[in-house]
């Protein structure tokens, strides 16, 4: 089962609505799709969506990197030896995680095919079907209670605040807004994008918790190199802490675990470069007995089934974020991950269930 060729396209579908966190705004979901044949016929889509503020990344050097880096290193190699074509993958050049993801995920598809299994079937099969949250964009007090209250309306019980954005008593105001707009039975997550300072997270939970707001969890409420500072927050407030940006690696995720500095880890597979990566940071929480979440970045349905194959593979992921081909105007794949409202299930075909792509060549 050699690797025959890789190839990548370049894909854009606009979003219904502007995305807003406390990095960036996004209008269009940009990706590059890449495609692996094997020299049995067997094909493996993966795909890598450029996210500067976070990986460092743009649509030229995921391509770049596929075709000019990580293409040549692993052509020829046999997915009978996955340890060796992954370690070849992941050495081949530092960082582009979503480049290295892309490829990764077509390769666990082309195997699970080969297996004749679905892909969470093959990696562990722990659950059939998921619930994902949906996310309320920075912006206005009341803009965001709206949207809350729409997202609530259409079926979604758990809703992803960003914050992060302007001062801290604005983002207090943000969440009073929803919780006043959508009552208390909902549960409520927020993610801070790396948009606080230690002392304004700790200052901004605690005031959340006096008010009685119902914070679930804070994801990233410092910067992704200050674990210090995200200590700082886990060991001074009783709101769950969540580390995102500050875990790429099973290196990262060690530091972050061996040092108390986070109660919960968010795993991306653009993040950690593919599933392979994804999943040695999932076991190594468990050892320490940490829960992960499984995210994604502005992706289409095709990386978001991919890393929903992942989450529902392992028992250790208790939450998933997956609401983003929900939030784009078309869909360029048929297969893959099915969605009613905020449950996910899987279909029987092996891989990732992908049956056709649409792109322009």
């Amino acid at each position: 089962m050699k690797i025959e060729s890789i190839e990548t396209y370049p894909v854009a579908i606009p979003l219904n609505k502007p995305f807003k966190t406390a990095l960036r705004t996004v209008t269009v979901a940009e990706s590059i799709y890449v495609k692996v044949t094997c020299d049995d016929g067997t094909v493996g889509w993966g795909e890598a969506p450029p996210t500067h503020v976070i990986t460092g990344e743009s649509l030229f050097s995921i391509k770049e990197t596929i075709e000019h880096i990580l293409k040549p290193a692993i052509l020829g190699m046999t997915l009978l030896e996955r340890e060796n074509v992954f370690h070849t993958l992941h050495k081949a050049t530092v960082g582009n995680t979503s480049a290295k993801a892309a490829i990764d995920i077509a390769l666990h598809d082309c195997f699970a095919q080969k297996c004749g299994l679905p892909l969470f079937q093959l990696l562990g099969g722990s659950s059939s079907s998921l619930e994902t949250d949906y996310t309320v964009s920075v912006n206005s007090p009341e803009e965001m209670a709206e949207d809350a209250a729409e997202y609530i309306q259409n079926g979604f019980n758990v809703l992803k605040i960003k914050v992060g954005k302007n001062d801290i008593e604005t983002d207090i105001a943000r969440i009073q807004a929803i919780r006043n707009e959508i009552g208390s039975e909902a549960t409520i997550r927020l993610d801070a994008n790396q948009g606080w300072t230690a002392k304004e997270a700790i200052y901004a939970i605690r005031r959340m918790e006096e008010l009685f707001l119902n914070v679930e969890l804070v994801e990233q409420p410092v910067k992704a190199h200050d674990i210090e500072g995200l200590k700082q927050v886990t060991d001074n407030t009783n709101t769950l802490i969540m580390a995102d940006e500050s875990i790429f690696s099973p290196d990262d995720a060690r530091r972050v675990l061996t040092t108390r500095s986070a109660d919960l880890l968010n795993i991306k597979l653009m993040k950690a470069g593919g599933i392979h990566r994804a999943m040695q940071i999932n076991k190594l929480a468990e050892s320490f007995g940490v829960a992960c979440m499984v995210g994604s970045m502005i992706e289409t349905k095709l990386g978001v089934t991919a890393a929903a194959h992942f989450a529902a593979s392992q028992r250790n992921i208790t939450r998933v974020d997956f609401d983003a081909p929900l939030m784009l105007s078309k869909d360029l794949i048929d297969g893959g991950i099915n969605y009613d409202g905020r449950h996910i299930s899987f279909s029987e075909g092996a891989g990732l269930g992908i049956e056709h792509v649409y792109y322009e060549n």
